[in-house]
């Protein structure tokens, strides 16, 4: 117990975590006035500057408690393992798939868009591909199958306020991702780019 010593670790996870819960709690103080400013997103006049602050800023707002811890735990199980092999920067550019969801959501559906399940599906699938050996992994197949298979029947059959479109981008931003950097290249870059 002596050297027992709490540190820091993963900071864009934890950043994200720890503002995603202060935009909830302003969204309760504001009775969710907040979200539809800020922290969400929806088709509006082009001419609107706010809709472009939108695109980013709707991983951040969530609808209640329960939609905030379902994709925190996520976040917090998967995002400080990612963030260790890929690191901090890498984990940005991911969560940066807010602004490709943001746009393909508006352009296809009339529905407002708020949450980070975008994120959370990047990282499940991007989980799934870690590992130092070559090609594609055994378990990327299964997770794909399963996940891709059961968003399409919800997509199709289920009539839900979730947005199986922006899980379908997430999951398949994860895997792009993952597997350029699996390739051989992107490890000769990095090697480069290290000596």
């Amino acid at each position: 117990m002596k050297n027992f010593k709490i540190y820091l670790n993963a900071p864009i996870t934890l950043g994200f975590v720890f503002i995603s819960l202060i935009v909830l709690i302003v969204s309760y103080i504001t009775h969710g006035a907040s979200d539809i400013a800020l922290f969400s997103t929806y088709r509006a006049s082009i001419t609107d500057p706010l809709l472009y602050v939108r695109l980013f800023t709707h991983i951040f707002g969530h609808i209640d408690m329960t939609h905030f811890m379902n994709n925190m735990l996520y976040i917090l199980l998967l995002g400080p393992i990612l963030e260790e092999k890929y690191h901090s920067k890498m984990i940005g550019i991911i969560m940066g798939v807010a602004l490709t969801t943001g746009i393909i959501h508006n352009i296809f559906t009339d529905s407002i868009l708020m949450g980070a399940s975008g994120i959370v599906f990047a990282f499940i699938i991007l989980a799934s591909i870690t590992g130092d050996k070559e090609g594609i992994p055994f378990t990327l197949i299964l997770v794909t199958i399963f996940y891709l298979g059961s968003e399409l029947y919800s997509a199709i059959f289920v009539k839900d306020n979730i947005s199986q479109l922006t899980h379908i981008i997430g999951g398949i931003t994860g895997a792009l991702i993952g597997l350029m950097l699996k390739s051989p290249k992107f490890k000769s870059e990095k090697q480069d780019t290290m000596l």
